[in-house]
């Protein structure tokens, strides 16, 4: 078994080969041609941490992946990053792990990052007049990195707890070219800001939908575990179009569970990203709209990344 660290695997990556194979897996996963078992949660609230085990087989594939991936939000104040993990790479002929990528969680880190670019690519109003960013960590970063590429906005206006967090956080982004505006106060983001990304591991709404205006779209991808929410859930059953990465996980946990759970919404008002992309459902129809991507993160998603990754590692 090959074993890869982070530094190896982020200086061969290729982000544009992952966005067309994290493509691929959507729709393959939308198309019933991926076995993903239940995923396995663990809670340490006395840390303020999780942990998810997540897997992936993609029918046909020589391969299939089992990723461990964690989250403990009080660590950087023990000078540590709130995330780590790792994933495994074994045979799908014989069993056997191949590779053992121990990327500290950066590979899941820029799969859910690609994940939003991609939602932004599809639903994103035509003229984006300002990005909205909730939460000031490296999801939040790695996601106004990747939006770079889909829009050519380059006005940001960035939420957070902390006063340091969003020196920090303004310091990145105009590194990245932007004109940064930073709040603690989320109705400010929903008032300037038409496409907004939420990437906090928040316990309760933090937008709320009077706030947000009309043709704006959401991505949501910090509700990725039981107990986590960032959108009010009268904002979610206002969406005219509500993406999931998953239906079935989306039902358990994430921001378009909290909207069934309370009535709000049905179940057959969610369109899968996969069934979107293959061009089995309609997407945004005008500026007016208000769209959701709620993405809560698929298995299939680190399958494709892991491979990715191996790809450009091999060669």
């Amino acid at each position: 078994m090959k074993v890869f660290s982070k530094a190896q695997i982020t200086a061969s990556f290729n982000p544009e080969l992952a966005v067309s194979l994290l493509e691929e897996g959507f729709i393959a996963y939308s198309s019933g041609k991926v076995q993903v078992p239940p995923v396995q949660a663990f809670a340490f609230q006395a840390a303020n941490g999780d942990c998810c085990v997540k897997s992936a087989y993609i029918e046909g594939s020589p391969t299939f992946t089992v990723k461990l991936s964690t989250g403990f939000y009080d660590n950087p104040s023990k000078g540590l990053p709130s995330n780590d993990g790792l994933m495994l790479v074994l045979s799908a002929l014989t069993g056997q792990p191949l590779a053992l990528l121990q990327d500290q969680g950066w590979l899941t880190a820029m799969r859910t990052a690609l994940a939003g670019r991609i939602a932004a690519r599809l639903l994103a109003p035509a003229e984006v007049k300002a990005i909205g960013i909730l939460g000031t960590g490296m999801q939040a970063q790695m996601q106004l990195e990747q939006l770079r590429a889909v829009t050519h906005c380059r006005q940001v206006i960035v939420w957070g707890r902390h006063e340091n967090g969003l020196a920090a956080y303004a310091a990145f982004a105009r590194e990245l070219g932007f004109e940064v505006r930073t709040t603690r106060d989320a109705a400010e983001v929903a008032g300037a800001a038409n496409l907004i990304v939420c990437t906090t591991p928040s316990r309760q709404a933090l937008l709320h939908s009077e706030w947000v205006q009309p043709g704006t779209h959401i991505t949501a991808v910090g509700a990725d575990a039981p107990g986590k929410q960032e959108l009010d859930p009268a904002l979610v059953a206002r969406a005219d179009r509500i993406i999931v990465d998953s239906v079935a996980q989306c039902s358990q946990y994430g921001e378009v569970a909290h909207a069934l759970e309370s009535g709000q919404l049905h179940a057959n008002q969610l369109i899968e990203l996969g069934a979107l992309l293959a061009g089995h459902a309609i997407g945004r129809e005008h500026d007016g709209q208000i769209t959701l991507a709620d993405l809560t993160g698929v298995a299939v998603q680190d399958a494709q990344v892991a491979s990715c990754a191996l790809a450009a590692l091999s060669t």
